[in-house]
């Protein structure tokens, strides 16, 4: 049985299950080991902190600026990278509890780990000494408080709904996520883009990282990124799962919700792709009204000027 499939029907299942995020984080940790901080991983999310606060300062001078990121994760990469940045206020958001304070002091050992070796700055070129500092010396010793860990870092940990957040008009000058929303079904998407729209200040800039690839080809070689477009919305739902959804949008999907919702699109970049790869999927019909070309898009960074 080839990989994908196995995990597809360990994750439908748990899914099923109560307390389904627990013992999903448990499968990962001990069976596929898809939870651990990796270089990797971490240096992937060093690499998007870099290029939000990259977009930012193209189009923003505000100093002391807040920053709000939708899609935490269990392991806070971003909002310290935002930290070290000089960030005045960080608000990170989950639906569900996943970070704690083992794992949020396990990242900052890894930030520690990084700039002990030299390779931190040449990841995050700019950041701030003093703010470092602060990083380094929690990494040492962290707060015994989650909570006075997070604050000393400017971060705010909230679980709710993204289209619902207990944040005041206008009062965000950063809006960023990574690989998030293709994990979230296009309705809510809508819903969540609208509170963006909402909470953005005039001038501000929001810049999502997406992956639009199949996630299942990450840990199964033997499958393509764009092995999932051969089903039917059907078949995908049977086979998608409400742990790590795929909502399998391609990049005009993405387009047509931020029109729909007059949110321009002040910058679009696109990782490069293999059409080989693409040709190799027998695609389902619903995506053929789209060009090769755009089907074929698996990663991007949309950026926007509110």
């Amino acid at each position: 049985m080839s990989k994908w499939i196995l995990k597809a029907i360990v994750q439908k299942g748990i899914s099923f299950l109560p307390f389904s995020q627990k013992i999903n984080f448990f499968f990962q940790k001990y069976v596929t080991r898809g939870v651990y901080l990796s270089d990797e991983y971490f240096e992937d999310r060093l690499i998007h902190c870099r290029e939000h606060y990259k977009q930012f300062r193209k189009y923003s001078s505000v100093k002391d600026f807040s920053h709000l990121e939708v899609g935490t994760g269990w392991y806070p990469v971003v909002p310290i990278g935002i930290f070290l940045y000089g960030a005045g206020s960080i608000t990170t958001v989950d639906l569900n509890r996943l970070s704690n304070p083992e794992l949020t002091h396990y990242t900052l050992k890894k930030f520690l780990e990084y700039h002990n070796n030299g390779k931190l700055e040449k990841f995050l070129p700019g950041i701030l000494d003093e703010r470092l500092k602060i990083v380094l010396s929690e990494a040492q010793n962290p707060s015994a408080d989650f909570y006075t860990l997070l604050d000393n870092h400017n971060i705010t940990y909230m679980v709710m709904d993204a289209r619902k957040l207990h944040l005041p008009d206008a009062s965000i000058d950063l809006i960023t996520s990574n690989n998030t929303f293709e994990h979230i079904y296009p309705e809510v998407l809508e819903g969540v883009l609208k509170e963006f729209k909402r909470i953005g200040k005039s001038g501000g800039v929001m810049s999502h990282a997406i992956d639009l690839s199949d996630h299942f080809a990450h840990m199964d070689k033997s499958i393509t990124i764009y092995h999932f477009l051969k089903f039917s919305d059907v078949q995908w739902k049977c086979i998608n799962n409400t742990l790590q959804p795929q909502n399998r949008m391609r990049i005009y999907n993405y387009r047509e919700i931020y029109a729909k919702y007059n949110i321009a699109i002040s910058e679009e970049i696109n990782r490069e792709f293999m059409l080989e790869d693409y040709r190799k999927v027998n695609v389902s019909k619903k995506f053929l009204s789209h060009s090769a070309e755009e089907n074929a898009v698996s990663h991007s960074q949309i950026v926007s000027v509110m």
